[in-house]
Order: structure tokens, then C-alpha cells, then sequence
């Protein structure tokens, strides 16, 4: 229940980002090139939008598993292997995050303490550059969930998103889909000949 509902927070959340920054772009560009005037601060917002947008999506990514990798190697070696090769790579991925999160920390404590504004929006710069703290205590907290799972073996690794898989299911469901029609279109014909035929009579 409240998983379910964290998920849904974090998608709504994402949908509302990308939105966000669609739209500003759009309106921009339509200012831009179709009243010759511009939005001063859409660029900079749109910077933010996207980079709110990379660095939260970077642990829902690794939540769901929809990050690309190449795991064929690993994927041959026994179970075990398998497994202590991931929570060797999950370490790795914490001292990165450890490092990333430890810089951001500093970084924003010195943007506060001078306090800066954006260069467009008189915002401190520290608020919505917070992001870089929040994304990486995310994605630890992520990386703990998956290592946590791997030492109960309740999963083997990343599940990165295989795309030569997800392309063969996408083409054997048009395929099915095409030779449905096929049939039904076929039957259709077979009962519009039946009745000609039998006006016929």
C-alpha cells in the first residue's frame, strides 16, 4: 500500500516535471518566433526543470529497473558469482553517490551562505540546486533497497532494461495483432460470400 503509493508520488511527480518543461519550452519558442519576444527566465527554469527531472528520475530508474547496461558477461557466471559481482558493483555505486552527495553538501552550503540568486528568477540558487543532495540521498537509499535484496536473494541484479527483448515483444504483439485482423478480416469475408450467396439462391 504505502509502496504503491511512493511509486505513484514519484511518477506523478516526474509527469509533472516533464510537463512542466514541455510546456515552457513550447511557449517559448512560440514567443520567440511568433511574436518576436522571448521569456527571460525560461531558459534557466527549463536548465532546472531538466535537471530535477535527470537527477530524481536517476533512482526511480534504478527502482524499476529501466536503466541501460550491459550485463551478458555477468550473466554467465554461476549464481553466486552473479550475485557477489553485483553487490561488488552496488558498493561502487554507493562510494560514487558517497562522494557526489558529500561534494553537493559542501557546494550548497557555501551558495547559502553567500546567497546567491539565480542569474534570471531572484531565487537563492542553494533552493533549487538541492536537487543534487536530494537525487544522490535517493539514489542510496535505492542502491541500499537492491543490495538489501541481493543478500536475501530475492534478486540477482540491476535488471537493466533489455531493448533487443522489449523490441522482439513489441514486434510478436503486432505480429499477433496483425494475423487477428488477418483472421477476422477472413471470417468477415467468408460470411459476406456465404450471404451473397444465399441472396443468390
Amino acid at each position: 500500500m504505502v509502496r504503491n503509493l511512493v511509486t505513484k508520488l514519484e511518477e506523478g511527480f516526474l509527469s509533472l516535471l516533464l510537463v512542466s518543461m514541455t510546456l515552457l519550452v513550447f511557449a517559448e519558442v512560440v514567443a520567440r518566433f511568433g511574436f518576436n519576444a522571448g521569456i527571460h527566465w525560461a531558459q534557466e527554469v527549463t536548465l532546472l526543470l531538466a535537471a530535477w527531472f535527470v537527477l530524481f528520475g536517476a533512482s526511480y530508474g534504478v527502482k524499476v529497473g529501466a536503466h541501460i547496461g550491459v550485463d551478458v558477461f555477468v550473466k554467465m557466471f554461476p549464481h553466486n558469482t552473479h550475485r557477489f559481482i553485483t553487490l561488488v558493483a552496488i558498493g561502487l555505486c554507493l562510494v560514487y553517490c558517497g562522494l557526489f552527495l558529500y561534494g553537493s553538501w559542501i557546494y550548497l552550503s557555501k551558495m547559502k551562505m553567500i546567497g546567491i540568486e539565480l542569474e534570471d528568477l531572484p531565487v537563492p540558487k542553494w533552493i533549487p540546486m538541492s536537487i543534487l543532495v536530494i537525487g544522490f540521498v535517493l539514489l542510496i537509499i535505492r542502491f541500499l533497497e537492491l543490495g538489501w535484496k541481493v543478500i536475501k536473494d530475492e534478486a540477482e541484479g540491476f535488471h537493466f532494461a533489455d531493448e533487443a527483448e522489449e523490441s522482439m515483444e513489441i514486434a510478436n504483439e503486432l505480429k499477433e495483432t496483425a494475423l487477428g485482423s488477418d483472421e477476422s478480416s477472413a471470417e468477415d469475408s467468408k460470411k459476406s460470400n456465404s450471404q451473397t450467396k444465399q441472396g443468390d439462391k
